[in-house]
């Protein structure tokens, strides 16, 4: 996320001093298309090329220092690096995050998940892996959980759970009943806003696959759509597509039961597990 940031603002500065790609490129002894790379995030730049590009733009002042003190950060490796997850996973985006809105169709959400849920869940998606990388999958999932309690580092969740993701038994029945208990338990935290998505609601648009909104506001940047697949995940940042998706999130919301009659359900549930 900060290379993400780092490249906007780089591409920003560009165009305030008048100069195309084509323009810029070459002062920088750059082709073009390694230019456009660095601009779009997809290719990493040491502090001596920010600097060559801060000199090309004419910044001055305060401006200078924050652009090198944002490039150093974003060549710093995440925590998620030593358990084998890279720069561009999903965890590094929402590292970054201030808030998660999400929806789940098929299992409980990964920042509510236990242990023993999530190692089911983990090792059913991902089918054969060694015990290591399963539970370096596992602590990642249990050290984002940490944010909706930290005052250092908080995150605020806002999810909403498809009723079906409730009854479906994952692992086995005691790891299910112990589930149920955890939601309980986390709907009361002051980061967490759940709700369910009762099945009497029928037919609705978000019916075919689960999805994420991340938004970023201490950084200042623009909010991100994520949905994760099958074979796959997406990242959407269109303006179009992230504003369908709160759109759609919203809808979602005020078809949910309330956060209150939520916990009843899930009480039930666990009650009858």
């Amino acid at each position: 996320m900060r290379r993400r940031q780092l490249a906007r603002q780089l591409r920003v500065l560009r165009e305030r001093a008048g100069l195309t790609l084509e323009a810029a490129a070459p002062k920088l002894d750059w082709s073009a298309s390694k230019l456009s790379r660095i601009e779009n995030a997809q290719q990493q730049v040491d502090v001596h090329g920010v600097r060559s590009m801060l000199d090309l733009y004419r910044v001055v002042g305060d401006d200078w220092e924050e652009i090198l003190d944002l490039c150093r950060e974003s060549r710093q490796k995440g925590w998620w690096r030593a358990y084998g997850l890279g720069d561009d996973s999903y965890v590094g985006f929402e590292n970054e995050a201030t808030a998660v809105l999400d929806y789940t169709l098929a299992y409980v959400p990964g920042l509510l998940q236990t242990a023993e849920y999530a190692r089911a869940v983990i090792r059913t998606a991902e089918g054969r892996m060694s015990r290591e990388r399963l539970s370096n999958y596992v602590a990642v999932r249990l050290i984002r959980q940490q944010r909706l309690t930290s005052s250092e580092h908080p995150l605020q969740l806002t999810t909403v759970i498809d009723e079906a993701a409730l009854h479906r038994v994952v692992g086995n029945p005691r790891i299910h009943a112990a589930q149920l208990q955890h939601l309980i338990r986390a709907a009361a935290f002051d980061a967490v806003s759940l709700q369910v998505l009762p099945a009497s609601v029928g037919a609705h648009a978000a019916m075919v696959s689960p999805f994420t909104i991340l938004r970023f506001t201490d950084l200042g940047e623009p909010d991100i759509a994520y949905v994760e697949h099958t074979l796959g995940a997406l990242l959407m940042e269109k303006k179009a597509d992230v504003h369908r998706a709160r759109l759609l999130f919203d809808k979602l919301r005020s078809d949910a039961l309330s956060p209150a009659d939520s916990v009843d359900l899930i009480r039930q549930l666990a009650e009858q597990s």
